[in-house]
């Protein structure tokens, strides 16, 4: 989707401000740069002592037929190349290591921002190349490029070096540096919004055949393989075409400035040639301009060549930038000594973005400790945005969550979400155990709190009765568990901190067999504990340990009171409307 002039400004502004920031964290990879540009100061001069040696050998060494002279110089060069090659080894090492570094101290601002987005643009996946750009970055450090890049501001020395041969051989090269530099602008200009946009496609056509992978399921049982195949075929075919025609495009650019330095390469013989036959210079000085004028433009070639990572990284680091400043580092949130389990919800408003509809608007309510509140109403109420704004997931419009008469917004994110138990409508799991996941990834996991916290959801019979227990693998989101299991595993994983708020979106599953009375009796000991509980669903079982329901309908607030007076009022009602007489048989 194009960007206006509007949102195009914001995200030059949001780069600007992600650079400085960037900048202040990668101090010490600054620091290494430094010593990169003093290893690629040795190395370039000590490449002149090859042309030097030729220059010997041909203006000294033969006329005068000294063998000693010979060796010598050979091994003064033996000598200089081999530290050159120590040098440049211990420039790559150390450009390897600025990537990893650049990666390390990026690595936690990023990924933290790279939520923070994914929670206010839920319907886009800009978020989801964060990471990846990192590794681009990281990766373009470690290559030849980056280390052509800092060889490059030495090319002008060595074209010194051949105006002080003879000014036609510098006034060659330097014509010839001028072309490639140009070229490669011209192929800059040309292929920059073409390869972005190459970016684009190519993540629209993964994103779309990961979608398919994800729901294989419903693909397969809805016979959608072929229309699955289509839709995905037709974005990759695009995004390859696209692909094809950028390459087509840089490749014509770097085919011409290959035929060009060989050109220049025969050129500079040719000329110096001329220039030995006409007496303006010597034989050695010929062979030594020809190999200046290869090293003065190698730097320029392997960049050329290397254009594309360049582009790329360059585009990931702008990326990674613009994340940055729209999202700037948040300070650390207080972590509240034994709050309470009151809540207070003053007239919240979730607006989606790019959306002119509120999701819920203007919801009002206070749940006390050890109460349960019922969040009711019909597909698409705004029940499970509710449920994820009390999380302090969806980005609020306006008004305010308060847990203990303080706003959710001034909490420690993590310790938040050990405060708040969130059993999600859609479940989802992560790569490892049982124990793992109900332990939130920890790397440690405390198996006695494991145990309890699957205890009190009732899932630790069930889990008994798995292949290996607790250490039963999970597989990919968890596809091998039956959705009672899902629930069961997501609700252990939602108590594992021992939550004073408990937020459950359509527990429906856990009502099935004796599911019911764990649940409620779940319910009835967090209440007695002094926590509290939301329930979002539509099912009457659900609703047995919940003194209040608050009633939704498309995003707005239509009752709020104990649990059977509203319950009544809703039966009434529905009566009500069933035995009015239609306008048309009042005849």
């Amino acid at each position: 989707m194009p960007y206006s002039n509007t949102d195009q400004a914001i995200i030059k502004r949001n780069i600007v401000k992600g650079r400085r920031e960037m900048a202040r964290l990668l101090g010490r990879v600054r620091r290494q740069f430094v010593l990169v540009a003093i290893f690629a100061a040795f190395i370039n001069l000590l490449v002149l002592a090859g042309p030097l040696f030729m220059l010997q050998v041909y203006d000294r060494v033969l006329p005068a037929r000294s063998l000693p002279t010979l060796i010598n110089l050979f091994l003064l060069v033996a000598f200089l190349f081999t530290m050159m090659g120590v040098i440049d080894w211990a420039r790559g090492r150390l450009l390897a290591r600025i990537g990893a570094d650049h990666q390390r101290g990026l690595e936690r601002r990023v990924f933290d921002a790279a939520i923070i987005d994914a929670t206010i643009n839920t319907q886009e996946r800009s978020s989801n190349n964060a990471l990846r750009d990192l590794e681009i970055v990281q990766r373009y450090y470690a290559s030849p490029v980056a280390a052509a890049v800092f060889d490059l501001p030495w090319t002008p020395l060595y074209l010194g070096v051949l105006f002080v041969f003879h000014p036609w051989l510098g006034a060659l090269a330097f014509a010839g540096g001028a072309t490639l530099i140009l070229l490669s602008l011209a192929t800059q200009f040309v292929t920059r919004g073409r390869m972005e946009e190459t970016t684009q496609l190519e993540n629209k056509a993964r994103y779309l055949g990961n979608d398919f992978l994800r729901q294989i399921e419903t693909v397969v049982s809805l016979g959608m393989r072929e229309s699955g195949f289509k839709r995905w075929q037709a974005a990759r075919h695009e995004s390859m075409d696209n692909a094809i025609h950028a390459t087509d495009l840089s490749g014509s650019f770097h085919a011409s400035m290959r035929a060009l330095r060989m050109l220049l390469q025969t050129s500079m013989l040719a000329l110096g040639a001329y220039l030995v036959l006409q007496g303006e210079l010597s034989a050695g000085a010929m062979i030594a301009a020809s190999i200046l004028m290869g090293r003065s433009l190698a730097p320029v070639e392997l960049a050329v060549g290397g254009w594309t990572q360049w582009q790329r990284a360059t585009v990931a680091r702008d990326r990674l930038a613009a994340l940055l400043g729209a999202h700037p580092a948040a300070q650390k949130g207080a972590e509240w000594v034994s709050p309470k389990a009151r809540l207070a919800v003053e007239d919240i408003t979730v607006r989606p973005a790019n959306s002119d509809r509120a999701a819920i608007e203007m919801i009002s309510f206070s749940l006390e400790p050890g109460e349960a509140l019922g969040v009711i109403g019909p597909l698409g109420a705004g029940k499970s945005v509710l449920a994820r704004s009390l999380c302090n997931f969806s980005h609020r419009s306006s008004g305010t969550i308060r847990l203990d008469e303080v706003p959710l917004d001034q909490y420690d994110r993590d310790n938040l979400g050990r405060l708040i138990g969130y059993l999600p409508q859609s479940v989802t799991f992560f790569p490892g155990t049982v124990a793992e996941n109900i332990a939130r990834l920890d790397l440690a996991p405390d198996m006695d709190r494991v145990i309890a916290a699957a205890k009190r959801a009732g899932a630790h019979q069930m889990i008994l009765k798995m292949p290996a227990g607790y250490d039963t693998p999970i597989e990919f989101e968890g596809a091998s568990l039956s959705d009672r299991q899902r629930q069961l595993v997501a609700l252990s994983r939602a108590l594992y901190h021992d939550p004073i708020l408990l937020i459950l979106d359509e527990p429906n599953l856990l009502l099935s067999g004796d599911g019911g009375a764990c649940l409620h009796t779940m319910l009835s000991d967090l209440k007695a504990r002094g926590g509290a509980a939301i329930v979002m669903t539509n099912s009457p079982g659900a609703l047995s340990e919940c003194e209040r329901i608050l009633v939704l309908d498309h995003g707005a607030q239509r009752a709020l009171g104990a649990r059977d007076d509203v319950l009544k009022r809703m039966i009434a009602s529905a009566t009500k409307a069933r035995v009015v007489p239609r306008a048309d048989s009042a005849a």
